[in-house]
């Protein structure tokens, strides 16, 4: 075949013993390491968050690069957008905004904000997640999972947050106008604790925006993906979500790339 087509055979076997180059090795090396670290998320991580491990891990990578590894493992963050139902026309009488979407902090137990999902099941029907994060950590410090949109679900997120977090001092509760939310029962636990209660104006969900990010984190990563049969699997699978993700492993920007565990660990240690 090398006369007919006139090729020395000198090129033939060179032809077979086809050498990688260090950069294509380098880039297999780093592609496994971004399919590791994006497994091991559960494939919530995108080119961003896998960036910022990969340099802290010593790898001298572009973000441009991750991308194009990634593009072309054909791997990517899941994302899928779903149903919520839709708020009720109730009249909401309109009550103090103190927080004005000033969320910068200077330590923990300054802010904390709070709010209600939805979490759908097969069996059991429409189940409620009420959550309270510290706005200095990004952690969520108390949530209480149910069936019903009661008062009673967010008196126990707030009361999880409050005895496990033990403030010293006053601090600013945000919430949205919500009926359970407004009710005199749980503005009489918030005396109790001695809080300063304030709420997002009407229609303005930016108001509260951190807690309201955090619920749709949730969403687009564990809940969209999932069908939950009932109640008590739904249940484990938000405290596996918030205790075993959220707060201990998952990393985020807006506090320099750590996990909120680690942030509350740095700010008690600077007490």
């Amino acid at each position: 075949m090398c006369d007919v087509l006139n090729i020395p055979r000198s090129t033939y076997y060179k032809s077979l013993d086809q050498t990688i180059s260090n950069r294509e090795q380098e880039n297999r090396r780093l592609t496994e390491r971004i399919i590791d670290i994006h497994t091991d998320s559960k494939q919530r991580y995108g080119a961003p968050k896998i960036h910022v491990i990969l340099e802290n891990e010593g790898y001298q990578v572009s973000l441009k690069r991750v991308q194009r590894l990634m593009k072309k493992a054909n791997i990517k963050s899941i994302i899928v957008k779903k149903f919520r139902p839709a708020s009720s026309n109730e009249k909401v009488v309109e009550r103090e905004n103190i927080l004005q979407r000033d969320f910068s902090t200077k330590s923990i137990n300054e802010k904390w904000v709070g709010d209600i999902t939805y979490i759908n099941t097969l069996k059991d029907g429409w189940c409620y997640l009420a959550s309270v994060m510290d706005l200095h950590t990004k952690k969520i410090v108390g949530y209480s999972f149910g069936r019903t949109m009661t008062t009673e679900l967010i008196t126990i997120a707030l009361e999880n947050a409050y005895y496990t977090q033990q403030p010293t001092e006053s601090l600013i509760f945000h919430s949205d106008l919500g009926p359970q939310y407004t009710s005199d029962e749980f503005t009489t636990v918030i005396n109790e604790f001695n809080l300063t209660q304030s709420f997002s104006y009407k229609g303005s969900p930016y108001d509260n925006a951190c807690i309201e990010s955090f619920h749709a984190t949730l969403k687009k990563e564990e809940v969209n993906h999932v069908q939950y049969f009932d109640y008590k699997s739904a249940e484990l699978a938000m405290f596996q979500y918030i205790e075993g993700w959220y707060n201990r492993k998952r990393i985020h920007g807006s506090i320099g790339y750590k996990t909120p565990q680690e942030m509350g660990t740095i700010c008690v240690s600077n007490i």
